[in-house]
């Protein structure tokens, strides 16, 4: 069984990363509403996993895109967000000073940001499906691609897990430790981008494999 692409999406998602945001942004609500956040965030997070998986290769089809082509875009995407990370930034991207405004006004009015700006582009942006396109392109039978399917149960009970406990997460380990947790994942997820690079040179330039 096959766990580089549960661990690579662990490293892209990285929902520690995200803590401090998902506190921001609801920082106003109850606890019930905090609860519901925190359900519809997961469980969305596994949604745009799992469509990733079954749909993404039908979508580079319709497109015309062959996959090595989409293997180093995916790469550089990837190679871009470990960047990010390095810097301790989330890995999918950063709201600006609008996005967190505009998070913030949704909290005023009660509707809930579970999705955008937490789900998307937070946690699942482009670097998480193409990262699963990829590896949905790898499984050669049905249960590989259930278990990547899987995978995304997984990832939504980890982002579960940690914006239930955002605050003693928080607590415990403080900016300093979160940002030390995104820079390991960060370093994972470059030496992972040039590998998925590479495959995908290979296959567009045969002569760079001899």
């Amino acid at each position: 069984m096959d766990f580089k692409p549960l661990v690579t999406l662990l490293a892209i998602v990285n929902p520690l990363a995200i803590v401090p945001f998902f506190i921001h942004y609801t920082q106003d609500f109850s606890e019930e509403q905090r609860r519901s956040t925190v359900i519809t965030a997961a469980f969305s997070a596994f949604v745009v996993i799992a469509i990733s998986a079954l749909l993404g290769l039908k979508i580079l089809e319709f497109f015309s895109i062959s996959l090595a082509s989409f293997q180093v875009g995916g790469g550089m995407l990837l190679l871009t967000s470990s960047m990010n990370m390095l810097n301790a930034q989330p890995a999918e991207a950063k709201p600006n000073t609008h996005e967190m405004e505009d998070g913030a006004a949704k909290a005023a009015r009660g509707a809930s940001i579970a999705v955008v700006p937490l789900t998307i582009p937070l946690l699942t942006g482009p670097a998480t499906i193409s990262t699963v396109v990829i590896y949905a392109n790898k499984a050669s039978t049905a249960f590989q691609l259930s278990m990547l399917v899987g995978y995304g149960v997984v990832i939504g009970l980890a982002t579960a897990i940690c914006f239930s406990l955002a605050k003693p997460i928080a607590r415990v380990l403080g900016k300093t430790g979160i940002n030390v947790m995104t820079r390991l994942m960060g370093l994972i997820l470059a030496a992972l981008a040039v590998e998925v690079m590479a495959d995908g040179l290979g296959k567009l330039f045969p002569i760079l494999k001899s």
